[in-house]
């Protein structure tokens, strides 16, 4: 689950649970362990590429 905070950055979710701390060397959710899947990895980081080509100043 993807949603945006309020500066507009994407923030990654738990599906399962809806906290946004995750174990970045399990891809695991803190709170209830649920995976984060290899799908919801590549919508996170398109989203985070989006926000920076979004935020980008071009000299």
């Amino acid at each position: 689950m993807i949603f945006y905070n309020p500066s507009g950055a994407p923030e990654l979710a738990c599906n399962s649970c809806g906290c946004r701390w995750f174990d970045r060397m399990t891809d695991s959710c803190y709170e209830c362990g649920a995976e984060v899947s290899p799908e919801d990895l590549a919508e996170y980081q398109a989203a985070l590429d989006k926000f920076q080509g979004e935020k980008s100043v071009s000299i």
